[in-house]
Protein backbone atom coordinates (compact mmCIF):
# COMPACT_ATOMS: atom_id res chain seq x y z
CA UNK A 1 0.00 0.00 0.00
CA UNK A 2 1.20 3.50 -0.86
CA UNK A 3 0.75 6.53 1.38
CA UNK A 4 -0.46 9.93 0.21
CA UNK A 5 -0.11 12.88 2.58
CA UNK A 6 -1.74 16.27 1.99
CA UNK A 7 -1.34 19.56 3.83
CA UNK A 8 -1.70 23.30 3.23
CA UNK A 9 0.30 26.46 3.89
CA UNK A 10 -0.88 30.05 3.80
CA UNK A 11 -4.51 29.44 4.66
CA UNK A 12 -4.88 32.54 6.82
CA UNK A 13 -2.72 35.33 5.31
CA UNK A 14 -4.07 38.57 3.90
CA UNK A 15 -1.39 38.61 1.19
CA UNK A 16 -0.39 35.92 -1.28
CA UNK A 17 -1.63 32.47 -2.25
CA UNK A 18 -2.66 29.41 -0.29
CA UNK A 19 -0.59 26.37 -1.22
CA UNK A 20 -1.61 22.72 -1.02
CA UNK A 21 0.86 19.88 -1.45
CA UNK A 22 0.52 16.14 -1.81
CA UNK A 23 3.29 13.56 -1.45
CA UNK A 24 2.91 9.93 -2.57
CA UNK A 25 5.34 7.40 -1.10
CA UNK A 26 5.83 3.72 -0.31
CA UNK A 27 6.72 2.20 3.06
CA UNK A 28 10.48 2.22 2.35
CA UNK A 29 10.37 5.90 1.49
CA UNK A 30 8.48 6.55 4.71
CA UNK A 31 11.44 5.01 6.58
CA UNK A 32 13.78 7.36 4.71
CA UNK A 33 11.65 10.35 5.72
CA UNK A 34 11.77 9.30 9.36
CA UNK A 35 15.53 8.73 9.18
CA UNK A 36 16.00 12.19 7.67
CA UNK A 37 13.83 13.63 10.48
CA UNK A 38 11.07 14.91 8.22
CA UNK A 39 8.64 16.57 10.63
CA UNK A 40 5.95 19.24 10.81
CA UNK A 41 7.21 22.27 8.85
CA UNK A 42 6.29 24.60 11.73
CA UNK A 43 9.01 22.97 13.83
CA UNK A 44 11.76 23.63 11.26
CA UNK A 45 13.83 26.61 10.21
CA UNK A 46 13.60 27.85 6.62
CA UNK A 47 16.99 26.35 5.67
CA UNK A 48 15.96 22.96 7.07
CA UNK A 49 12.70 23.04 5.12
CA UNK A 50 14.49 23.85 1.87
CA UNK A 51 16.98 21.01 2.39
CA UNK A 52 14.26 18.52 3.31
CA UNK A 53 12.05 19.59 0.38
CA UNK A 54 14.81 18.41 -1.96
CA UNK A 55 15.06 15.09 -0.08
CA UNK A 56 11.28 14.65 -0.21
CA UNK A 57 11.08 15.23 -3.96
CA UNK A 58 13.97 12.84 -4.59
CA UNK A 59 12.51 10.12 -2.35
CA UNK A 60 8.82 10.05 -3.28
CA UNK A 61 6.87 8.20 -5.94
CA UNK A 62 5.30 11.49 -6.97
CA UNK A 63 4.24 14.83 -5.60
CA UNK A 64 1.87 17.65 -6.54
CA UNK A 65 1.74 21.30 -5.51
CA UNK A 66 -1.30 23.51 -6.15
CA UNK A 67 -1.28 27.29 -5.81
CA UNK A 68 -4.59 29.01 -4.99
CA UNK A 69 -4.22 32.72 -5.67
CA UNK A 70 -5.68 35.49 -3.52
CA UNK A 71 -8.00 36.34 -6.43
CA UNK A 72 -9.26 32.75 -6.70
CA UNK A 73 -9.94 32.69 -2.95
CA UNK A 74 -11.90 35.97 -3.21
CA UNK A 75 -13.93 34.74 -6.19
CA UNK A 76 -14.70 31.49 -4.37
CA UNK A 77 -15.84 33.21 -1.18
CA UNK A 78 -17.95 35.75 -3.08
CA UNK A 79 -19.69 32.93 -4.94
CA UNK A 80 -20.64 31.19 -1.68
CA UNK A 81 -17.91 28.54 -1.56
CA UNK A 82 -16.16 28.91 1.80
CA UNK A 83 -12.48 28.21 2.39
CA UNK A 84 -13.10 24.72 3.79
CA UNK A 85 -14.99 23.65 0.67
CA UNK A 86 -12.42 25.26 -1.61
CA UNK A 87 -9.67 23.38 0.19
CA UNK A 88 -11.64 20.14 -0.12
CA UNK A 89 -11.85 20.71 -3.90
CA UNK A 90 -8.13 21.40 -4.18
CA UNK A 91 -7.24 18.39 -2.00
CA UNK A 92 -9.39 16.25 -4.29
CA UNK A 93 -7.54 17.68 -7.29
CA UNK A 94 -4.28 16.46 -5.76
CA UNK A 95 -5.74 13.02 -5.02
CA UNK A 96 -7.20 12.73 -8.54
CA UNK A 97 -3.86 13.72 -10.06
CA UNK A 98 -1.74 11.30 -8.00
CA UNK A 99 -4.23 8.41 -7.99
CA UNK A 100 -3.22 7.08 -11.40
CA UNK A 101 -2.96 3.46 -10.34
CA UNK A 102 -5.36 0.77 -9.18
CA UNK A 103 -3.07 -0.05 -6.26
CA UNK A 104 -4.34 0.69 -2.76
CA UNK A 105 -3.50 4.12 -1.39
CA UNK A 106 -3.85 5.32 2.19
CA UNK A 107 -4.65 9.04 2.00
CA UNK A 108 -3.92 11.08 5.13
CA UNK A 109 -4.93 14.75 5.26
CA UNK A 110 -4.28 17.38 7.88
CA UNK A 111 -7.91 18.46 8.16
CA UNK A 112 -8.51 22.22 7.90
CA UNK A 113 -11.97 22.01 9.44
CA UNK A 114 -13.02 21.60 13.07
CA UNK A 115 -15.53 18.96 11.91
CA UNK A 116 -13.34 16.25 10.36
CA UNK A 117 -16.20 13.91 9.39
CA UNK A 118 -18.23 16.62 7.63
CA UNK A 119 -15.14 17.87 5.77
CA UNK A 120 -14.32 14.31 4.66
CA UNK A 121 -17.83 13.95 3.21
CA UNK A 122 -17.33 17.18 1.25
CA UNK A 123 -13.96 15.93 0.00
CA UNK A 124 -15.44 12.63 -1.20
CA UNK A 125 -17.85 14.53 -3.47
CA UNK A 126 -14.90 15.69 -5.57
CA UNK A 127 -12.88 12.45 -5.77
CA UNK A 128 -13.22 10.73 -9.14
CA UNK A 129 -12.04 7.17 -8.38
CA UNK A 130 -12.33 6.40 -4.65
CA UNK A 131 -12.48 2.57 -4.91
CA UNK A 132 -8.78 1.98 -4.14
CA UNK A 133 -8.52 4.72 -1.53
CA UNK A 134 -8.69 4.71 2.26
CA UNK A 135 -8.98 8.24 3.58
CA UNK A 136 -8.08 9.67 6.99
CA UNK A 137 -8.81 13.31 7.82
CA UNK A 138 -7.23 14.23 11.12
CA UNK A 139 -6.04 17.20 13.13
CA UNK A 140 -2.27 17.37 13.78
CA UNK A 141 -1.65 14.88 10.96
CA UNK A 142 1.29 17.06 9.91
CA UNK A 143 2.92 16.20 13.24
CA UNK A 144 1.77 12.58 13.56
CA UNK A 145 2.53 11.19 10.07
CA UNK A 146 5.83 11.56 8.20
CA UNK A 147 4.09 11.63 4.82
CA UNK A 148 1.88 14.57 5.90
CA UNK A 149 4.92 16.27 7.44
CA UNK A 150 6.53 15.96 4.00
CA UNK A 151 3.50 17.58 2.37
CA UNK A 152 3.57 20.38 4.95
CA UNK A 153 7.23 21.06 4.11
CA UNK A 154 6.62 21.22 0.35
CA UNK A 155 3.62 23.50 0.87
CA UNK A 156 5.50 25.79 3.26
CA UNK A 157 8.56 26.09 1.00
CA UNK A 158 6.34 26.85 -2.00
CA UNK A 159 4.47 29.50 0.02
CA UNK A 160 7.80 31.05 1.11
CA UNK A 161 8.92 31.17 -2.53
CA UNK A 162 5.70 32.97 -3.49
CA UNK A 163 6.14 35.50 -0.67
CA UNK A 164 9.73 36.12 -1.83
CA UNK A 165 8.43 36.86 -5.36
CA UNK A 166 5.88 39.33 -3.99
CA UNK A 167 8.54 41.06 -1.87
CA UNK A 168 10.83 41.35 -4.89
CA UNK A 169 8.07 42.99 -6.92
CA UNK A 170 6.27 45.12 -4.33
CA UNK A 171 8.56 45.53 -1.32
CA UNK A 172 8.61 44.15 2.23
CA UNK A 173 5.15 42.72 2.98
CA UNK A 174 6.33 40.84 6.07
CA UNK A 175 4.85 37.37 6.41
CA UNK A 176 1.56 38.40 4.80
CA UNK A 177 -0.42 37.49 7.93
CA UNK A 178 -2.88 40.09 9.32
CA UNK A 179 -1.25 40.04 12.78
CA UNK A 180 2.20 40.89 11.40
CA UNK A 181 3.07 44.57 12.11
CA UNK A 182 5.09 44.79 8.85
CA UNK A 183 2.12 43.43 6.89
CA UNK A 184 -0.21 45.91 8.62
CA UNK A 185 2.11 48.80 7.74
CA UNK A 186 2.40 47.62 4.12
CA UNK A 187 -1.40 47.44 3.85
CA UNK A 188 -1.78 50.92 5.30
CA UNK A 189 0.83 52.47 2.99
CA UNK A 190 0.32 50.57 -0.25
CA UNK A 191 -3.02 48.73 -0.03
CA UNK A 192 -5.12 51.19 -2.02
CA UNK A 193 -2.48 51.73 -4.71
CA UNK A 194 -2.06 47.95 -5.13
CA UNK A 195 -5.76 47.17 -4.85
CA UNK A 196 -5.86 45.49 -8.27
CA UNK A 197 -2.45 43.81 -8.08
CA UNK A 198 -3.97 40.44 -7.16
CA UNK A 199 -1.87 39.95 -4.04
CA UNK A 200 -4.51 40.87 -1.44
CA UNK A 201 -7.43 38.76 -0.22
CA UNK A 202 -10.04 41.49 -0.29
CA UNK A 203 -12.73 39.27 1.27
CA UNK A 204 -10.65 39.21 4.48
CA UNK A 205 -11.93 41.29 7.42
CA UNK A 206 -8.54 43.05 7.66
CA UNK A 207 -8.91 44.43 4.12
CA UNK A 208 -12.57 45.39 4.61
CA UNK A 209 -11.74 47.25 7.81
CA UNK A 210 -8.89 49.15 6.13
CA UNK A 211 -10.88 49.93 2.98
CA UNK A 212 -14.64 49.86 3.66
CA UNK A 213 -16.85 49.36 0.61
CA UNK A 214 -18.36 52.78 -0.04
CA UNK A 215 -21.10 51.18 -2.13
CA UNK A 216 -22.56 49.62 1.02
CA UNK A 217 -24.44 52.53 2.58
CA UNK A 218 -24.58 52.95 6.32
CA UNK A 219 -27.90 53.02 8.18
CA UNK A 220 -27.34 56.73 8.86
CA UNK A 221 -27.43 57.41 5.09
CA UNK A 222 -31.13 56.60 4.90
Amino acid sequence: MSLLGIDDAGRGPLIGPMILAGVLINKEQEKTFKKEQVTDSKLLFHEQRVRLAKTIKENSLSNKIIKVSAEEIDISLKSGTNLNKLEAKKSADIINYLNNTKKRIQVIIDCPSVNTSAWKKTLLNFIKHPANLTIKCEHKADFNYAVVSAASILAKVAREEEVAKIKKQFGNIGSGYPSDPTTKEFLKKHGKALEDSGIFRKTWATWKKAFPDKKQKKLSDF
